[in-house]
């Protein structure tokens, strides 16, 4: 039976009604919430309140922000990780931070247990468990949603009704979001059905295509050793710098993704996700890396990229794997120096220039006039490169023939 329990929470439906289940569920324990400010743009001091009003004997409100983007959304941009094409891993990379948080909260406060609203059927769960269990493994893990009678959000807005907690969700507002200063996600509703496009009004940051103005709108990224560090030739700290490319993509109408993805537990899964910043550091990061990137690394790289983003995706961000992957990225990015100035129009983002002074690009080599390649070694690289095509192959094998099989004595 725990005695102290640490929340992670946010104030939104799920954690809001944990609260009093959990202090029904384990009498006299008590109940304290951690909230991590990671730029979801919410009232958090009004979240601390609520979570003060529905039971918990204190809230922490913890300054994420800058932790997130430099120990978090950076390495997974050097890594140029990026989940089944197109997810740009928002909630994925938040759910490790919070959790360590959350467990050095515990220590601190001499807590023996942790509790989360993930569901039993989502990747969440698994990426704040595996946190815990690396940080602080001698810590009781309470997940809600696999233990009570609740299956479905009906059912948890019934029962937040039932004890006079004020969530935002109704039956026809019934999104699960998550928002933080990377993305904005949206699950549920009319997106449970694949068959179904996403409902205009569902989407709360980024302006619809069709109303983004007419005239393009052009933005310069600049950055040193594979991370950002500036916008339109201005240096910036790394929250000022996010906070502008979001606003400068989300006012053209840049970064809406629909996806239906493969999540760990597997179930396919379709969700909305709005990330207009990251949109536009994802594009300049890889136009940079194809000027000042060696064929080889590059093509290395691409192979460990997959694996780095299925690793963020899973939650196995506290690995030795993930720290060894993080160094070879932070050598292969010391000449991903450079600037990209992108072109913004209606939700299309075009590349209008790419700037690095380790380019390997040379103007000589690429021209089509001869100059500084002699075009008559090629003949020679085509020759050998051939060999193994041109050697005569063996004869088609034959179907072994069958031994006989000695009869039963």
């Amino acid at each position: 039976m725990p005695k102290k329990i640490v929340l992670a929470y946010s104030g939104g439906l799920d954690t809001s009604i944990i609260i009093p289940w959990l202090k029904e569920t384990y009498p006299g324990c008590e109940v304290i919430a951690m909230i991590g400010d990671l730029g979801q743009q919410e009232d958090l001091e009004a979240a601390r309140k609520k979570a003060l009003a529905t039971g918990a004997s204190s809230a922490y409100v913890e300054d994420l922000r800058e932790e997130f983007i430099t120990g978090y959304i950076w390495p997974t941009l050097r890594a140029g990780a990026v989940y089944e094409h197109k997810y740009l891993l928002g909630t994925s990379f938040a759910r490790p931070l919070l959790a360590q948080r959350q467990v050095q909260l515990a220590k601190e406060l001499g807590a023996d247990a942790v509790a989360h609203g993930c569901t039993g059927k989502g990747n969440d769960q698994v990426r704040f468990e595996l946190a815990a269990k690396a940080l602080a493994p001698e810590l009781q893990i309470i997940a809600p949603w696999r233990e009570w009678n609740i299956v479905s959000r009906e059912e948890a807005i019934a029962y937040a009704q039932a004890h006079n907690i004020p969530v935002e969700q109704t039956k026809k507002n019934i999104y699960s979001r998550d928002r933080n200063i990377w993305h904005l996600s949206h699950e549920g509703g009319v997106l449970e059905d694949p068959a179904n496009a996403p409902e205009e009004a569902m989407w709360q940051w980024i302006v619809s295509p069709a109303n983004a103005p007419a005239q393009p709108t052009t933005v310069e990224i600049g950055f040193a050793g594979g991370t950002p560090v500036s916008v339109n030739d201005k240096n910036l700290a790394p929250i000022a710098l996010l906070d502008q490319l979001n606003e400068i993509a989300a006012a053209n109408g840049v970064g809406r993704m629909d996806i239906v993805e493969n999540r760990l537990v597997g179930i396919k899964s379709r969700g909305a996700y709005e990330t207009p910043g990251g949109t536009l550091l994802v594009t300049a990061h890889r136009e940079l890396e194809s000027l000042a990137l060696d064929r080889e690394t590059a093509h290395y790289q691409q192979l460990l990229s997959l694996r780095y983003a299925e690793m963020v995706y899973y939650g196995m961000w506290f690995t030795p794997l993930r720290e060894a992957l993080d160094a070879f990225f932070t050598s292969a990015q010391r000449r991903v120096t450079g600037s990209v100035s992108l072109t913004l129009c209606k939700g299309i983002v075009n590349v209008a220039s790419r700037r690095s002074p380790y380019s390997l690009y040379r103007t000589n080599l690429a021209s089509f006039t001869m100059t500084g390649y002699n075009p008559k070694d090629a003949e020679g690289f085509i020759n050998l490169f051939a060999l193994p095509i041109t050697v005569p192959q063996e004869p088609a094998l034959t179907e072994p023939k069958k031994v006989p099989q000695k009869a039963n004595a």
